[in-house]
C-alpha cells in the first residue's frame, strides 16, 4: 500500500504563493503520475494538476498560469508552487497515484489546509 502525506498548507492573504509538497511511501514498486486535486467546502473535489512520470503537466483552467506542478522521482515526491492566491483557492488539497475522476478513487491521505483570507 502507498501512503501520501501532504504538507505545506497555512493561512495566507490573497495574491500570494504556497509550495506544497507530497511524500510518497510505502509498496511503491513505480509512480507513472502524480496529481494534485482539492475540495472547496461544499464542493466536490476536483483535479488541480496532473504530472506523469516524464514530466508532461496538466491544470485545470481555474489555476493554469498561477500554479506549477513538478516532482523529483527519485525521491518519490510531487509539488505544487501556487502563486498570485485568490480567495477561491481555499479548500483541503490532497496528492494522489493516480489522474481521473476523484470520486472513483481511494487510498487518499490526510490532506494540508490551504486558507487564502485577507
Amino acid at each position: 500500500q502507498v501512503q501520501l502525506v501532504e504538507s505545506g498548507g497555512g493561512l495566507v492573504q490573497p495574491g500570494g504563493s504556497l509550495r506544497l509538497s507530497c511524500a510518497a511511501s510505502g509498496s511503491i514498486l513505480s509512480i507513472n503520475a502524480m496529481g494534485w486535486y482539492r475540495q472547496a467546502p461544499g464542493k466536490q473535489r476536483e483535479l488541480v494538476a496532473g504530472i506523469s512520470r516524464g514530466g508532461w503537466t496538466t491544470y485545470a483552467d481555474s489555476v493554469k498560469g498561477r500554479f506549477t506542478i513538478s516532482r523529483d522521482n527519485g525521491k518519490n515526491m510531487v509539488y505544487l508552487q501556487m502563486n498570485s492566491l485568490k480567495v477561491e483557492d481555499t479548500g483541503v488539497y490532497y496528492c494522489n497515484t493516480r489522474l481521473g475522476p476523484p470520486h472513483t478513487m481511494t487510498d487518499w491521505g490526510q490532506g494540508t489546509q490551504v486558507t487564502v483570507s485577507s
